[in-house]
């Protein structure tokens, strides 16, 4: 019956798996993962990916060892593996999931198809998420989400089951620095693999979903009341459809038991339901439209801001020096953790396209780095939709005195990760830069040379900014084009059985937060 190669990409499991169960039909199954050299040169990964990646991968390789197969390991770019494969050991058919990556994955993954047509070999993909390849029209998409997640799981390979091949040469895991890779590794950052993803789905399922509604916006309350799935999921060591079926069988215990938390525990989950939909349909936009991970997506918005970069600015962001503390604070712990909530993100992407007047390409580069859950299709359609170029989108603009204020009203969070501020008193903690000197002595702190001054007049500035982008958005040729991304790219909240529309996030600007 031949050989079929199935090629691990971003669905590092072996639970509902589509290519694994075809291929462990068909005979001989050879399971490969390719380190590609040139994709982790990009400068949208990270060390943390890279580790992230390694933990991962032991913990699939366990899995297929008890399935009876060895993961294989490669290095090179995916077509010259091939290549060199088909020449030592033939193979008839190639199986993998469908990828809505980066650039280069697409660019990869196309290059794939034509290897695979000049050599003979059969090509197959299948979807892993809810997002549509070739999706004619926004209008079916709600109803093939829908489809994907109802339909049934696929079970893992009996024990023992697959005739496991092994690769004809043996390639090492390269070392981070021959690809490029800074050093820093976030130290208290998640740890990879489908083993740690289970534990963190079963809490969160089963405790800590009761603090979801209200708990996920404060960056105290956000690191237990999120899910924090998104790393195993941007992985795949959890399958989307696995996750969305799990809660719902866990709405129908709490639904049937006394769970002394069970109204809580079912808000919760009901709202996280919402926000997986969320989730796919980012992805999708980007699958539609490749080009949004480099160009504003309404190109009525070019030249908006990249005339006038400051790299100045830029520099202090990333050094988490801008001297609002609420946004150094959350650098702070992006540097230890690689995690915030999504109300974070979205005011870093605020401070930085408003008041700071920064283009979304460049720092949407550096936070792709800093997040260990970095997720192509979302992260660049957030960039854009913070930034307001997608020109269908309210403006959003977050003011980071008064985020502080409401989502840290004790200050317990900058105080955290700020230690230079533990002495300022509450009045000034948000507003350092206002304190008398008098204050600033006795608190041993001198804005200026302890803690930097905001680089720029907050209300000033972003005053400014949302007059420059108001005055583009009112003209006629940028409203004009509004209506054709509407129709391409704007959500279609179809109608349940039950007559009700799914449940949308309150605030959108919240609708990613796991």
């Amino acid at each position: 019956m031949g050989t079929t190669v199935v090629w691990f990409k971003r669905d590092l499991r072996v639970h509902d798996h589509a290519p694994l169960a075809h291929a462990a039909s068909q005979g001989r199954v050879l399971c490969l993962y390719v380190v590609e050299p040139r994709l982790w040169a990009l400068p949208d990964c990270a060390l943390q990916h890279y580790q992230f990646l390694r933990e991962s991968l032991r913990d699939l390789a366990l899995q297929l060892r008890a399935c009876g197969a060895a993961l294989q390991l490669a290095v090179g770019e995916v077509t010259e593996v091939l290549t060199r494969l088909h020449a030592l050991q033939p193979f008839e058919r190639l199986y993998a999931h469908e990828e809505t990556g980066n650039g280069h994955t697409y660019a990869r993954d196309r290059a794939v198809g034509r290897w695979c047509r000049a050599h003979g070999v059969a090509w197959h993909e299948w979807p892993q998420h809810g997002v549509v390849r070739r999706l004619p029209s926004r209008n079916q998409w709600h109803t093939r989400w829908q489809a994907h997640m109802q339909a049934p799981l696929l079970p893992a390979p009996p024990p023992g089951s697959l005739q496991g091949v092994a690769l004809p040469w043996k390639d090492r895991w390269p070392e981070p620095a021959t690809l490029g890779l800074a050093p820093h590794d976030p130290p208290l950052r998640q740890r990879g693999g489908r083993t740690p993803g289970l534990q963190v789905l079963h809490d969160f399922l089963h405790e800590r979903s009761a603090l979801y509604r209200g708990g996920i916006s404060s960056p105290l309350t956000a690191p237990q009341a999120c899910s924090r799935l998104s790393p195993y999921l941007a992985l795949g060591c959890l399958g989307m459809r696995e996750v969305v079926q799990a809660t719902h069988q866990r709405l129908g215990q709490l639904k049937a038991g006394n769970h002394p938390l069970a109204g809580r525990q079912r808000q919760g989950l009901t709202a996280f339901l919402s926000r997986m939909h969320w989730h796919c349909h980012f992805i999708q936009k980007l699958e539609s439209e490749p080009a949004l991970e480099f160009c504003n997506l309404h190109r009525g918005y070019d030249g908006l801001r990249e005339g006038d970069w400051q790299e100045a600015h830029f520099a202090a962001l990333q050094a988490g020096r801008t001297g609002w503390p609420l946004v150094d604070a959350c650098v702070a712990m992006l540097r230890e953790t690689g995690w915030i909530n999504f109300r974070m993100r979205a005011m870093l992407v605020s401070v930085a396209a408003y008041p700071l007047w920064l283009h979304w390409r460049p720092v949407g580069l550096w936070l792709a780095r800093q997040f260990l859950d970095y997720e192509p299709g979302i992260h660049w359609s957030q960039m854009q939709m913070q930034s307001g170029t997608t020109g269908i989108n309210t403006t959003r603009v977050y003011n980071p005195i008064k985020q502080a204020q409401d989502h840290d009203p004790q200050g317990v969070f900058v105080r955290q990760w700020l230690p230079a501020l533990r002495q300022v008193p509450d009045t000034w903690l948000f507003e350092p830069w206002r304190m008398p000197p008098d204050v600033q002595s006795r608190c041993g702190v001198q804005v200026g040379r302890d803690i930097p001054a905001p680089l720029v007049d907050l209300a000033a500035a972003t005053r400014a900014a949302k007059a420059r982008l108001h005055a583009l958005r009112a003209q006629a040729p940028v409203r004009a084009a509004k209506a054709a991304i509407v129709e391409k790219h704007g959500s279609r909240l179809a109608r349940r059985s039950t007559g009700r529309r799914p449940a949308a996030p309150a605030s959108r600007q919240q609708s990613l937060d796991f």
